[in-house]
Parts: structure tokens; sequence; C-alpha cells
């Protein structure tokens, strides 16, 4: 029998099943909908930590990481002692139930750090694992970089979204040099394009995470962003507003003064701009981000999501628009685009194409 998720094709195609949110009365495509209408009830994310580490830490291609990132602010497993996947999952199911009522199911979502970042037949082990791990697990979320997919891990994860509903979450960030290099993520735009270009059309869904509010950007270099991301095609996309937490350069700047986040209004006449630009078939699956009120040092309104989109409601409610308002389709067909060669760095290539394991990956023991 075919999977329930399978029965409405992931691809944009501006078919009616992506445009029902329209019909709905919504403002944008909003993802906990979306996932409702796919599995005919409400699915939940449960954070899970591997043990991965990133490609601009261990020296492949940097050191010292992204200069916002301190992945205990931005995964619950990293505030704690980490246990293996299977742990992580049996306790999260239990919180999360208890969270909120009616949960249908579960994405498995390996969150924080690069999680293509290691040997692909240990990526197949760790994946399979969560998957089958419990019945109520719909499918998987996989967070990565541009740089870190190879053929053999597309190959995976194409081969894994024959069976299962399956994301994979580029960290694009912006498609500007200066603020790529601000943020120290040591890879380029040009890795980008030839990841999703590779990407697209093998069954799984491709998101993009973009960040607003990076500092030396204007309002016209994230439109472009905006537009860049129409251009490409992807699936869904996630929208987060720069944030500064303790323990990272860029909170160290923030303390001080040197650098200032964007205020909520801005924030939310930016975000309207960017989602009137984007396709109204490209689910979004985040309007904001946060952390925990230990780690986050500013701003501060971001703690207050559900005022936060109701802002963004009120603003596309009184301009008259919603998502895709302002779209503008490409010249180019993101579906006919062609497939490049693999343009992932040899350095990155050294620790995925080979047959070994990583023994910090925490699949089998909880040492």
């Amino acid at each position: 029998m075919t999977p329930a998720w399978q029965r409405t094709p992931l691809t944009i195609s501006g078919s009616n099943d992506r445009l029902a949110w329209q019909r709905e009365g919504l403002y944008f495509n909003a993802f906990g909908a979306f996932l409702r209408r796919q599995f005919g009830g409400r699915i939940q994310r449960v954070s899970l930590d591997a043990g991965f580490t990133c490609p601009n830490v261990d020296g492949a291609v940097a050191r010292g990481g992204c200069n916002f990132c301190d992945n205990r602010s931005f995964s619950p497993s990293r505030r704690v002692r980490l246990k293996r996947v299977s742990e992580q999952l049996d306790s999260g199911i239990i919180t999360v139930r208890r969270r909120y009522k009616n949960v249908s199911g579960f994405l498995a979502y390996f969150q924080p750090a690069t999680n293509t970042y290691a040997p692909v037949d240990q990526l197949e082990e760790v994946f399979r694992l969560a998957i089958g791990q419990h019945p109520d697990i719909v499918g998987l979320a996989i967070g990565t970089r541009p740089d870190c997919v190879p053929e053999s891990v597309l190959s995976l994860v194409e081969g894994l979204a024959r069976e299962h509903y399956v994301s994979l979450e580029y960290g694009m960030q912006t498609m500007h040099q200066p603020g790529l290099d601000w943020m120290n993520r040591a890879h380029n735009h040009e890795h980008m394009i030839n990841a999703i270009d590779r990407s697209r059309g093998r069954g799984f869904e491709c998101c993009v995470h973009i960040i607003l509010g990076i500092p030396g950007e204007t309002h016209e270099m994230m439109m472009q962003t905006a537009d860049e991301v129409s251009r490409l095609g992807f699936d869904a996309i996630k929208l987060h507003n720069l944030y500064a937490v303790q323990g990272t350069k860029l909170g160290d700047e923030v303390s001080s003064g040197k650098i200032k986040m964007m205020e909520q209004d801005t924030y939310v006449n930016t975000v309207v701009d960017f989602l009137e630009r984007i396709p109204p078939t490209t689910v979004v699956e985040r309007i904001s981000g946060d952390a925990p009120p230990k780690y986050l040092i500013a701003p501060q309104w971001c703690l207050d999501k559900s005022t936060l989109k109701l802002q963004i409601e009120a603003e596309f409610d009184r301009r008259g628009t919603r998502q895709g308002s302002h779209y503008v389709a490409p010249e180019i067909d993101p579906d006919l685009r062609p497939r490049p060669a693999d343009n992932t760095p040899q350095s990155i290539r050294d620790q995925i194409d080979v047959r070994g394991r990583l023994p910090v990956l925490k699949i089998e023991s909880t040492n």
C-alpha cells in the first residue's frame, strides 16, 4: 500500500494540494496544516542529536564554527548528557505527548550540527534506526550544509524517501558572500546552487533555512535572497531572525553593543515582504527562531512566538496580501534546471565517502 504521504506529491507542482491553505483562509502555507493534510493528524518533530560535528568546526574547511552557533541553545539534546538516538526518541515522544494532545505522529529531526557529515554507511544506520524506533514515527528531517551532500548522501536520502517522508534541510542562510563570510560558514552560494540542483526531483523534500537580520545586509539584499529561493525552487522554507546567545562570538558582540539585532516591527515587515515573493506552493516551516531564556541575549521579543505570528498575519491582513502575492516565476522552471556535477569539497568527501565509524555518534551505546 502506498504510504499516506506519497499520495500527494511533495515536489513543487502548483497542484491544488499545495494550494489548499488558500482555500482554508490562511495567510501563508503553514507547515502544521500541511502535515495534517499529508498524514491526517497532528505531527510533531522530536529533536535528535547523534553527535555530529561540522566541517567548519573540525578543520575540514575552517575552524571555530558559525559565529552565532551554540548548539545547546538550538537543541534540547545538547543541554544534557548526550544519550543514544533510541533513548532520545523514546524520551522525546513522551515529552511531546505530555505537552500536546492528539498527536498522530512524529518526525525524527536530526537538528544540531551537520547531520550528513559522517561515513555514509553510518548515516544509513542512524537514519534507519530512527525511522524504525517507534511505530508513530512517520519520517525524517535532516539538517545539513549545502557543501556536505555528495552523491552518496543524496542517493541514500533518495532511497529512504521511497518508503518514508524525508526532508533535507539546507542551511543557505543568505545568498550573499559577505554575510556567509561574516558567519564563518566556509562555503559559498555556488555550493547551495549545486546542492539543490542535484537534490531536486529525487522524492524527498528540499527545505532551505534563511536568516534575516545579518549585519550589513540591507532590505534589498534580503529580498534578493527571497528571489533566489524562488528561482531555485525549494519545496519548503524556514525563516529565522538572527539572535544572539551566550558563549558565542555574536553574543559577545551584541553584549558589547558592537552589533544590534533587528527590531520586532522591522522583522515583521521583512518576513511579510519575503513571503510575498515566495511561490504559494512552498511550505513555510518556520517564521521565526528563538532560544531558551537562560541562553538568549537578544532580541527578547523572539521569545513570544504566538504574538509574533499574530503580528505577521495582521500585517498581511493590513496589506491585503498573502504568500506569493508578488511572486515572479523564474525564466527557467526549477524542474527543468540541469543536474550539475557534484562540487562537494574533497576534504569533506574524505569524511563521508569512506568506510568506517565515528565513535562519537550515539547509536549503539551510551558511553
